[in-house]
């Protein structure tokens, strides 16, 4: 399923976290920072309905941003994979 076959995109939810989609650059950088390869990275399945609507496909790596009253904002990644 494509980005235009979403009915309804999760990701403008007033709830939803910010979901971004990594470019290459911030890719490395990312896993340079941390020292790590992809497959250390928490998973988050392409089925997901986020992972959808951002036309992430396997192996993409996604950056979500929350909101939080202690931290203001959090930030997590995770690799996106295939059932």
């Amino acid at each position: 399923m494509l980005k235009s076959e979403v009915s309804f995109n999760p990701l403008n939810h007033e709830l939803s976290p910010k979901y971004e989609v990594l470019s290459e650059e911030e890719r490395i950088n990312l896993l340079k920072k941390y020292k790590i390869k992809p497959s250390n990275l928490p998973k988050i399945l392409d089925s997901d309905p986020a992972v959808k609507a951002l036309g992430a496909k396997p192996g993409d790596i996604i950056k979500i941003t929350r909101k939080s009253e202690l931290a203001g904002e959090s930030v997590y990644y995770r690799l996106v994979i295939s059932e």
